[in-house]
């Protein structure tokens, strides 16, 4: 039992984007390659003053005597069997072949004091990460509409930091970490798991798991840790999605069916069927947005503002643009509108 519970607590860590490192094999070689220029630089400097050192095997130096010195010295060995003895090489030794000691270790140390700080420094990383965390969008799925979901967030001005990805898979979150976002690896349907999210601080969570009843479990899990969060979320089958919203979720999309009309609406008029996929595909051609009312809207009707009005959203209610209750507009409405797609990501920092 404590055996399971370890193995779940390794398999449910919160994984922070670190920036792009070289792989160990080639960390170690520029390691390498340094230490074996320090000692070719401190044999240089023993060789060129080898006439300042004193053997006590024969009295003289050679090059072989230069690299033997250089080697028991930077290893701080030193037998004692070739000393400097002239005022200019105690100098050297003092001014360069000491300092040349010094930054040999510390390279060759410098791997092993790398892991044992690599702990401590991802764990103040975390608590920081933890302690500024606020309002975020949790991502449950970061397949192909998890991608997709993050992708429209990002281009709607949503910053990467205030992203969360969850998702079972090691590669996936490896995957999402190389992106830039935040990863949580686990099973969702656990509220320990969406609590490393910080789900109880989030915002919006949006559900793209490969499954229905996984889906129904992870809505009924966040809605028990967060009462004020927005959860939207996908479903392959239509006939899943009442039960979804029963289960907490504020919107419900049905990827199967959705898929289906627009089959058919291509298949109708393949014109209509190009816009259509034109508003769901967000940053080119059209864009389905909301927006807040503008204080020269206020009065006005719905046909006399500059966008093309879908909706009018007032209060909890949703009016369409032929609703004649819809006009005129006041200030606290906001409004579904069609705009022309902006390529720049200052676009909708209206909302």
């Amino acid at each position: 039992m404590a055996r399971h519970a370890d193995e779940h607590l390794v398999t449910s860590r919160v994984k922070l984007p670190r920036r792009i490192v070289d792989r160990p094999l080639r960390q170690v070689s520029k390691r390498l390659l340094m230490a074996l220029g320090v000692l070719a630089t401190t044999v240089f400097i023993v060789w060129i003053d080898r006439t300042g050192y004193h053997d006590n095997s024969d009295a003289s130096v050679d090059f072989l005597d230069s690299v033997y010195y250089a080697t028991v010295t930077l290893s701080t060995t030193g037998y004692g069997d070739i000393v400097p003895y002239s005022d200019a090489a105690r100098l050297i030794n003092v001014v360069l072949v000491t300092p040349l000691r010094v930054l040999f270790l510390i390279i060759l140390v410098g791997t092993t004091l790398e892991v044992l700080t690599e702990r401590t420094r991802e764990e103040w990383r975390l608590n920081r990460w933890r302690s500024n965390l606020r309002d975020h969008t949790i991502i449950v799925g970061f397949g192909t509409k998890g991608r997709s979901a993050v992708q429209t967030l990002c281009a709607t001005g949503l910053k990467k930091d205030q992203i969360v990805i969850v998702d079972p898979s090691a590669k996936v979150i490896e995957a999402a970490n190389a992106d830039g976002f935040v990863g949580v690896m686990g099973d969702a349907t656990r509220s320990d798991v969406l609590l490393r999210a910080e789900l109880q601080r989030a915002r919006q969570v949006v559900i793209a798991t490969q499954r229905d009843d996984t889906a129904v479990l992870v809505a009924l899990t966040a809605r028990q840790l967060n009462r004020g969060a927005k959860i939207v979320a996908a479903v392959r089958e239509e006939e899943n999605a009442p039960l979804l919203r029963q289960s907490g979720a504020d919107a419900v999309i049905t990827s199967a069916s959705a898929a289906g009309r627009l089959l058919g609406l291509s298949v109708l008029s393949p014109v209509a069927g190009t816009v259509m996929e034109d508003l769901i595909q967000q940053g080119s051609g059209l864009d389905l947005i909301e927006r807040p009312v503008i204080k020269a809207e206020v009065g006005r009707s719905v046909r006399e503002t500059d966008d093309l009005v879908v909706s009018v959203l007032r209060g909890h209610r949703l009016l369409g643009y032929d609703d004649p209750s819809a006009s005129p507009l006041q200030l606290t409405d906001r409004l579904i509108t069609i705009v022309r797609a902006d390529p720049s990501p200052e676009q909708s920092k209206s909302d």
